[in-house]
């Protein structure tokens, strides 16, 4: 890969450092000054000569508090930042030549992973052995403290300003975990501080939040008000939730969902045209996954369940996707279907899909109703406000069809119009290039609907949350 001067590249650095200590189970403020102290410890550490950063992929190693000492001859401390991609062995990286070419082509910067480590060394004088007696209780604590630094340059900068930079960020990150430590502590009991990276709107730069493990989303608001206060953010959507976390272009989804197919499409070539499309993650949901056979009759389901993985991505929610039974479910427990639509296969539709996410989700939606199919030429500006000012997947259904609509392609001036579709009726695996290529997600005209068939759309709305 070719970098330019301006190009941002991610440094990335993790690694465990052990905390370690006794607490006296009564006194708080022994308690507190001997959590103090252990951190102070740790940031001796990861301020010694002793630290090493190992670059991943590659076998170099840097000593950041040694003036930048390497074992690579042609790394020093003036080198700039973007010749470190030349050590790394990309076959372990993603860049395979495979048939998800395509998904690379909005990976976004190249990120360079480094492991924290320290050296061990043997002290010549061990000194005198002594016994002491402990006459008051004590409670022993040992907890990994897993340190995830980030830190964003440009590749003309240095390799000694990355490494000065990332020994900073990595001495904050430790005095922020021990804000949360003693923050959130019962007693001598202490929760483990996690750090999560959140990338805000406009910005390349990532910004870590330090949450306590165990404490969920719900019970952390005024954390997250802050937060928004500090960075300027309106608080009528979620920037800091668990689940708005910046997935690393290097890293796979473990779920084995695709994500965002349509990011590899070339915009379609219409005259004086604007792009409206949806906005944030989701995840592409089709025919026989899971290991459902709904070939034939759930497509509605699948383009709900690409919609409420919308809204889990986006923190709106901690639900999981809904399978079809729990959809179905939700319609009978609302009284739109009998008991025995549990287990069907009975198609739904537009409304089904708006009672269900109210019912699951406490979203609201919007219908637009149209009369048959060649009118949906002409809802060009609604469709286009829609993904401008609200930016969800709109579930469209019409004679026995369902289909995801991500955006729009729209010439206000002309009126011509191409639609983003997303096709819940593929039955393949989840390889990227068949289905850009195949056409399964991409730009489609009028011509694709049935011009005489009557749909309906469910335009989900967004809840004011942070």
């Amino acid at each position: 890969m070719v970098l330019t001067d301006n190009h941002s590249i991610i440094f990335r650095l993790k690694g465990v450092l052990e905390f370690s200590c006794q607490l006296h189970t009564s006194n708080e403020s022994l308690i507190e000054d001997t959590i103090s102290k252990c951190f102070r410890t740790l940031h001796s550490r990861v301020s010694s000569e002793g630290l090493v950063f190992s670059i991943c992929n590659s076998a170099v190693l840097l000593w950041p508090n040694k003036g930048l000492q390497t074992t690579a001859e042609n790394l020093t401390s003036t080198t700039a930042c973007r010749d470190v991609l030349q050590h790394l062995d990309m076959e372990d990286g993603g860049s395979k030549k495979s048939s998800k070419k395509k998904d690379r082509k909005n990976a976004g910067p190249p990120v360079v992973n480094m492991k924290l480590l320290t050296e061990v060394t043997e002290s010549e004088d061990i000194g005198a052995l002594s016994l002491c007696k402990v006459t008051q209780q004590l409670h022993n604590v040992q907890m990994p403290l897993c340190v995830d630094c980030v830190f964003t340059v440009t590749g003309q900068d240095t390799l000694a300003f990355v490494c000065s930079g990332l020994v900073a960020v990595l001495c904050k990150q430790l005095s922020e975990m021990e804000e949360v430590v003693q923050k959130y502590r019962k007693g001598s009991s202490l929760l483990v501080p996690q750090p999560f990276h959140f990338q805000l709107p406009e910005t390349i730069a990532l910004v870590t939040v330090i949450y306590p493990a165990g404490v969920q989303d719900s019970q952390l608001l005024s954390v997250r008000e802050e937060l928004h206060r500090k960075y300027g953010l309106p608080s009528d959507r979620p920037w800091f939730r668990r689940a708005n976390v910046f997935h690393f272009p290097d890293e796979v989804y473990k779920d084995g969902y695709l994500r965002n197919p349509h990011t590899s499409l070339t915009a379609p070539n219409v005259e004086d045209a604007k792009l409206y499309v949806v906005r944030g993650m989701y995840s592409y949901y089709h025919y026989m996954q899971d290991r459902v056979d709904d070939n034939g009759w759930g497509c509605a389901y699948r383009s709900l369940q690409t919609i409420c993985s919308w809204f889990q991505q986006q923190g709106y929610t901690e639900r999981a996707v809904p399978t079809h039974r729990e959809i179905q479910q939700a319609l009978v427990d609302v009284g739109d279907k009998e008991p025995p639509f549990v287990g069907s296969r009975q198609w739904i539709g537009s409304i089904e899909v708006q009672v269900v996410l109210s019912q699951l989700l406490d979203v609201t939606s919007k219908i637009l109703f149209v009369s048959q199919g060649s009118e949906l030429a002409s809802k060009g500006r609604e469709l286009a406000n829609h993904f401008e000012t609200v930016g969800t997947p709109v579930m469209i259904g019409g004679g026995v069809l369902a289909h995801t609509i991500l955006g729009v392609a729209w010439s206000e001036s002309s009126g011509e119009i191409r639609f983003l579709i997303l096709d819940p009726h593929y039955t393949g695996g989840e390889d990227l290039q068949t289905i850009t290529d195949k056409g399964w997600c991409g730009w489609k005209g009028p011509e694709f609907w049935d011009q005489y068939a009557y749909y309906n759309l469910c335009l989900p709305q967004i809840p004011k949350t942070i």
